[in-house]
């Protein structure tokens, strides 16, 4: 004992660097790479247009260039760039003084260390495939649930930090319920949970609710986002368009589990799979969900052009994680693609049959969406037609005598008649158009008064033909023409600026394209779900993080490169992706994984200086708290109230919206007219998306103009105006307060309802005080003002009972009103 104690001693008295481990090296991809992009790229980068004293620093031949070198490896006192950049010469010093960029005094330690050991280069770490690395050794193995908490413990054993306590069984059932579901558990969900003393009695209820149909209706929003979709064009015109059979794909898609390879395979190229079904084609909507340009003096082909622009950076920021719209004018800046490199990858997009004319939302290619009700009206229809016409045809023999297998236009009988009548007769009946009938109708009236009926009676069956025939749902989706068309390099982006020709290739500083697979959009498909991929796995799984911790492992998920911010977790970002793919790509599973670990499954209660420490919940030792998506509430409300109404799919909805925000928006060319009936409860997934001006209930959300992979979450009053005195929401606490009126009796119980309905758990004491004296002063409000009430139980189109007395139910209208708007109500706790 006296031996060990002489020992720290002696160590202690040698200084505090005995104590510690020698510094690792330094990592070019960690450590030097990121200085490098921030300060030098800009004028020593990928861009050879902007890149001056033929000095480049992006490439490991450039950088440690044997001819004139920068950078001596083991000699940092010799390096060029080492003195460049410690010198106190203003002329000679870089970063340039004027540039406003300035390295850090341990940045420049960085830099001698890495000389010194040798500078070893690197590539950025996302375009290193993933690497799969040993599970790391934490202290407290009680704590892991499954292998991912094993990451998440050993980076806060790392930082001195111990992980929340798990959160209460009321707030569990509601945050995964939530997450998978986007609906608040109901209080017999909550009841048999709490009920469930198993061992795996969460593990069950994340089971029911990955089965749930409402699940594919949650997870389905952010790729929607992602897709860009809308029920309209855009621009000016912003004509409506019929894509809400693609949305439904992807929510039956998501719900059977499709693996995520596939559900990329079919949605890139599942036209060019063999024994192709028309599901697999109207997957391929997923391309064609971009904007259509139908304003007047544009220019077919500079609109084609930029639909592949969309397609292509589109592409790149849901599977690549990278900015490589950059590229469109010029070099990357920062990332290793070239302006060919983009445009090789645009030139898998580039052969489709769309011109780029036309402004509606049915640019073919397209494919007819058929129900099995609509095939058989259809078919009757079309069989009128052709019974009509045949008696027309049969009458006409007598009208117009002529030889046999002539029409009526060849008979003498016919010359009486004006040009355009005479045009149809060139024509057998069923096949004339709409305009010449009706004007063979008036011209025959007076003198065939029989021919005249029935060649109305043709016009009119044409007339319903056609128009149902425009109520078929037309889903735009993709085709290739038979002669590939050539890609060309455009200067500066400008359509009618060719340069060089380009091959269509996957840009060369990814994995390469496997062997054996076409050169096309499926090749292309098969690539991007390639194991070797470096970043498809890893961006995938860093969305799916961000669902449910409201910041991706890697914070900025639409960028994985250099400019991009390091992974919070680097080990648990690969560790998912390679096991995202030894599962078959699959959804569920990873989704699982995700919300049964410990981490997923703390309190989300922090002290101040654990929020002080890590304000942003990186390390994660809480759970994460943050604001629903205001989607999310308006269904929320709607599932509490029991106006929810759980129809799933189909044409879109208009619920409640102010009048003339779409007039003011189109000039007054287009008019919202609204809904009725059980379209007003739908599911907000539903709602008619007018792309020029989004639906007005929502707020932080994606536009869907563009490819968004990150939605805002900001916080101004403007928000609960919405939350309280939207027509939904209104009309919600309306149907909430009749709901636990009828539920109860006494007072205290009604609020227990209420408050457990929105919030999964029963009030406190004190919360039941608060919330009974509020009451009190409401039911005095209303009955002191019988007009308030009145007018307040009238907001929204549902029918109330009209026995509870006005005063009493307007009372608790306002009440759950307030509890819909708890912070508690509003937030993931």
């Amino acid at each position: 004992m006296a031996r060990l104690f002489i020992g720290i001693v002696v160590t202690l008295l040698a200084g505090p660097c005995s104590l510690r481990a020698a510094p690792a090296k330094v990592d070019f991809a960690r450590d030097i790479l990121p200085i490098l992009s921030d300060n030098c790229f800009h004028c020593h980068g990928p861009d050879e247009k902007s890149r001056e004293a033929k000095l480049r620093l992006d490439t490991k031949e450039g950088a440690l260039r044997v001819k004139d070198p920068v950078v001596v490896p083991g000699k940092s006192a010799v390096s060029e760039l080492i003195k460049r950049i410690t010198t106190k010469d203003a002329d000679d010093l870089m970063p340039p003084p004027d540039s406003k960029r300035k390295l850090t005094s341990a940045q420049i330690a960085l830099f001698k260390r890495w000389v010194d050991e040798g500078a070893v280069w690197g590539k950025h770490w996302a375009f290193e495939p993933p690497r799969r690395s040993e599970l790391p050794k934490v202290k407290s193995d009680q704590w892991p649930r499954n292998d991912l908490d094993r990451f998440i413990l050993a980076r806060l054993e790392k930082e001195s930090l111990k992980p929340a306590p798990e959160a209460p069984r009321e707030t569990l059932i509601r945050r995964v319920t939530l997450d998978l579901t986007g609906l608040p558990p109901t209080s017999a969900e909550v009841d048999a949970f709490l009920a469930d003393k198993s061992a795996n009695a969460y593990e069950r209820v994340v089971d029911r609710l990955l089965a749930s149909p409402r699940y594919g209706e949650r997870m389905v929003w952010e790729w929607l986002d992602a897709a860009r979709y809308a029920d309209s064009n855009g621009y000016q015109g912003d004509g409506t368009r019929t894509m809400w059979p693609w949305r439904d794909w992807v929510v039956n898609a998501l719900n059977a589990n499709m693996p995520f390879d596939r559900f990329t395979i079919e949605q890139l190229a599942g036209d060019l799979l063999t024994n192709v079904t028309r599901e697999q084609r109207i997957a391929t909507g997923f391309n064609r969900n971009h904007m259509i340009n139908g304003e007047g003096g544009r220019i077919a082909e500079e609109n084609r052009i930029e639909y592949l622009f969309d397609q292509a950076e589109t592409l790149s920021t849901v599977w690549l994680g990278l900015t490589l719209g950059c590229a469109r004018c010029h070099d990357h800046k920062f990332d290793p693609f070239s302006q060919r490199d983009y445009y090789s990858l645009l030139a898998f997009f580039n052969n489709t049959p769309v011109n780029g004319g036309g402004g509606n939302g049915q640019t073919a290619p397209v494919i007819d969406f058929f129900t099995p009700e609509q095939v058989v009206k259809l078919a009757e229809q079309r069989e009128e037609v052709k019974r009509i016409g045949a008696k027309i045809d049969e009458l006409e023999k007598t009208i117009f005598p002529r030889e046999e297998k002539k029409l009526p236009a060849d008979s003498p009988a016919a010359k009486e008649f004006p040009g355009n009548v005479l045009g149809e007769l060139k024509k057998t009946a069923a096949q004339r158009g709409l305009p010449g009938l009706r004007e063979m109708v008036n011209v025959t009236k007076a003198k065939q008064p029989d021919y005249s009926k029935l060649l109305d009676e043709l016009r009119s069956a044409i007339e319903r033909r056609d128009g149902f025939d425009k109520s078929i749902a037309r889903v735009m989706v993709m085709e290739e023409m038979p002669k590939p068309r050539e890609t060309f390099v455009l200067v500066r982006g400008s359509y009618n600026k060719p340069a060089d020709k380009v091959p269509i290739a996957v840009p060369p500083d990814l994995a390469p394209i496997p062997a054996g697979v076409p050169t096309n959009r499926l090749g292309l498909a098969r690539w991007l779900v390639s194991p070797e991929h470096p970043l498809t796995a890893r961006v995938t799984v860093n969305r799916a993080w961000q669902l449910f911790f409201g910041t991706g492992i890697v914070k900025t998920t639409e960028d994985f490169g250099v400019q991009g911010e390091k992974p919070s977790h680097p080990e648990l970002l690969d560790w998912l992706a390679t096991e995202f793919i030894r599962t078959g790509w699959d959804v569920k599973a990873l989704n699982r994984l995700i919300v049964t670990s410990a981490a997923y499954r703390q309190s989300s209660k922090a002290t101040a200086s654990l929020i002080e420490r890590d304000p942003e919940n990186r390390l994660l030792a809480r759970g994460a708290r943050f604001r629903l998506p205001s989607w999310m509430l308006r269904d929320q409300a709607l599932a509490v109230s029991g106006l929810l109404v759980e129809k799933v799919g189909g044409p879109p909805v208009r619920p409640y919206q102010p009048e003339g925000i779409w007039e003011e928006a189109t000039f007054g060319q287009i008019r919202y007219t609204q809904d009725r009936g059980e379209a007003l409860y739908r599911r907000s997934l539903y709602t008619f998306w007018r792309r020029i001006v989004g639906p007005t209930m929502f707020f932080d959300v994606a536009n869907r103009q563009v490819c968004s992979v990150k939605s805002p979450r900001t916080n101004t009053p403007l928000h609960a105006l919405s939350t309280l005195n939207e027509t939904t929401h209104v009309e919600a606490a309306r149907a909430m307060a009749e709901r636990v009126l009828a539920g109860a009796e006494k007072d205290e119980a009604r609020i227990e309802s209420a408050f457990r309905l929105a919030a999964a758990r029963l009030p406190t004491k004190a919360e039941q005080r608060v919330l009974a004296a509020r009451l009190m002063k409401l039911r005095a409000a209303f009955v002191a003002d019988s007009a308030a009430a009145a007018k307040l139980l009238k907001v929204g189109e549902s029918p109330r009972n009209e026995k509870v007395p006005a005063p009493e139910h307007a009372a608790w209208t306002a009440l759950c009103n307030l509890i819909l708007n708890l912070d508690e109500v509003i937030s993931k706790e």
